[in-house]
C-alpha cells in the first residue's frame, strides 16, 4: 500500500504474534497510525483511547473475546459509525458469523486468510 491514510488509525487485536506480525507487516507503509494489542481488555482501551478508522479483531481472545469487545464498542453507536470493524476467526462454523453481523462488523474473514484480501478490506474501509 501507499501511505495514502495518514491521520487515519487501524487497531488489531489478536493474540497471535504471527498474525500481528504478518498486519503489521502489510499494513507498516499505509501511512496510517497501526496500533496492537494481545488481548481483549487491551484491545478495548486501545480502540477506546484512539477511536481507530478501521479496527481488526480476532475473536478468540484472551482476557476478554472479540464479540464482547465488539458488544462494549457498539453500545450506542449507530451501525455505520465508526470504527469499522473486520473480525478475523478460525472457527468456520456460520454461527459466529451472524452474531457478529447483527452486531454491525463490515467483514468476516476465515484464518487463514490472504493478506491481498485483508488489505483490500482495510483499504475499502479507510477510504469510507
Amino acid at each position: 500500500m501507499a501511505a495514502p491514510y495518514d491521520g487515519k488509525t487501524i487497531v488489531v487485536v489478536d493474540d497471535d504474534p504471527d498474525i500481528l506480525a504478518a498486519i503489521n507487516a502489510a499494513l507498516g507503509d499505509s501511512g496510517a497510525k497501526l496500533l496492537t494489542a494481545s488481548a481483549g481488555n487491551a484491545g478495548l482501551r486501545l480502540i477506546e483511547q484512539n477511536k481507530p478508522d478501521v479496527v481488526i479483531l480476532d475473536i478468540m481472545l484472551p482476557e476478554k473475546s472479540g464479540f464482547l469487545v465488539l458488544e462494549k464498542l457498539r453500545q450506542g453507536i449507530p451501525r455505520n459509525d465508526k470504527p469499522h470493524i473486520i473480525m478475523i476467526t478460525g472457527n468456520q462454523g456460520k454461527r459466529h458469523q451472524q452474531y457478529a453481523e447483527s452486531l454491525g462488523i463490515r467483514e468476516y474473514l476465515h484464518k487463514p486468510f490472504s493478506m491481498e484480501v485483508m488489505i483490500e478490506k482495510v483499504e475499502k474501509w479507510l477510504k469510507a
